[in-house]
């Protein structure tokens, strides 16, 4: 593992009767595996107490790999990282914060950001990305979006041995991990106290249109060849404005992070297309929903400066228009200047990022600030 530069503080404060089955279901699934974690910590004592490592963030960012069901690959684990200052309290609120595509977590101001309102601080690395990444896995691939409910299960569960069996979670997901969050929250109403989404992936860059023209062909190509990798569209111009060596502000390890992408393969997009056609047919989410965006996109593949202030890798006006779509409480707020992870932008714009979502918090009980 090489050594990791600490990466910049944040500087600037600125139940419907269909889902009482289901909900129902979630909670026996969420004891069982709160029961199962706690027997495993008491069996297998590791550093730090509880089987909780030093992240290679280091201090006080410390991980705890999740065993979940081998599949056609081998051994398949998840990665839970939490924050842990000298200051940390209990805190009965806790945030769950899952990473997008080809990506995992290393946005430390968005956990310290957290622990400022009073929120415990944890993020996941699905698996077969970041720290879960094993040799001879396919990064990040999976056959539909469903799969993750595992991975979350997991980690939810061992929240609340860490904090209590009735610690509320809120799940905040860029990206595709917006998606999978808000996807896995319509599954399992009153599973979650709510979402935040940072440039959440609810619609294929263009328009519905898009999807609807190309879900064929990629549909029987994946029947046949789930793992053919597709042309590999990424420019690297997205890692340019965010990368410290090429003007951006950040480090990040590039074998998790790599430019270009991982290969996007026939399988993976047609889980990631399945996703977008069930927001577009509309999600019943009961709890409340923060989506953010940049106020404009840039796309393109030369290089322009103009994608420093603007989301370089998704349609921002498609994605604003499916956020209605995701249930009746749902916020939208455009940041101008952002690039596409909300965080990784310049300090004045992440700044009002940060301060909509402590704005949105504090209305919804989630601030002590």
């Amino acid at each position: 593992m090489t050594d990791r530069v600490p990466l910049p503080r944040f500087l600037s404060r600125a139940e419907t009767p269909e889902g009482v089955v289901p909900a129902l279901d979630a909670h026996i699934s969420d004891v069982v595996a709160h029961e199962l974690a706690r027997r495993t910590r008491a069996a297998s004592p590791r550093t730090r107490g509880a089987g909780w490592e030093q992240d290679v963030l280091g201090e006080p960012y410390e991980v705890r790999t999740l065993e979940l069901t081998p599949d056609d690959e081998g051994p398949v684990v998840a990665s839970l990282v939490r924050y842990r200052p000298p200051d940390a309290v209990r805190s009965a609120r806790a945030v769950l914060y899952v990473h997008g595509w080809s990506d995992y977590f290393f946005q430390t101001e968005t956990a310290e950001f957290w622990h400022r309102q009073g929120v415990a601080f944890y993020a996941l690395d699905l698996r077969k990305y970041g720290r879960s990444l094993r040799p001879g896995q396919t990064p990040g691939y999976v056959t539909t979006l469903r799969t993750y409910d595992e991975d979350l299960a997991a980690a939810l569960a061992e929240i609340r041995v860490d904090l209590g069996p009735h610690t509320a979670v809120m799940l905040h997901g860029h990206s595709t991990g917006g998606l999978t969050a808000v996807l896995w929250a319509d599954r399992h109403p009153g599973q979650t106290s709510g979402l935040v989404l940072n440039s959440p992936w609810l619609e294929l860059q263009g328009s519905s249109v898009v999807r609807t023209v190309s879900t064929p062909a990629i549909t029987q190509l994946a029947r046949f060849q789930a793992k053919a990798p597709l042309p590999n569209i990424d420019t690297g111009n997205y890692a340019r404005t965010i990368r410290r060596s090429d003007g951006g502000e950040w480090e990040f390890d590039e074998r998790w992070r790599p430019t270009p992408t991982f290969p996007v393969r026939a399988g993976w997009l047609r889980a990631i297309i399945a996703g977008h056609a069930e927001v577009a047919r509309g999600l019943r989410i009961t709890q409340p929903v923060l989506m953010m965006a940049s106020s404009k996109t840039v796309i393109s593949p030369r290089w322009s400066e103009d994608m420093r202030s603007a989301d370089s890798v998704l349609d921002v006006e498609a994605i604003v228009r499916r956020a209605v779509q995701l249930g009746p409480t749902v916020t939208v707020a455009r940041i101008a200047g952002a690039v596409h992870d909300l965080a990784l932008s310049a300090l004045p714009v992440r700044s009002v990022y940060y301060a909509q979502i402590q704005r949105w918090a504090s209305a919804y009980g989630w601030s002590d600030s």
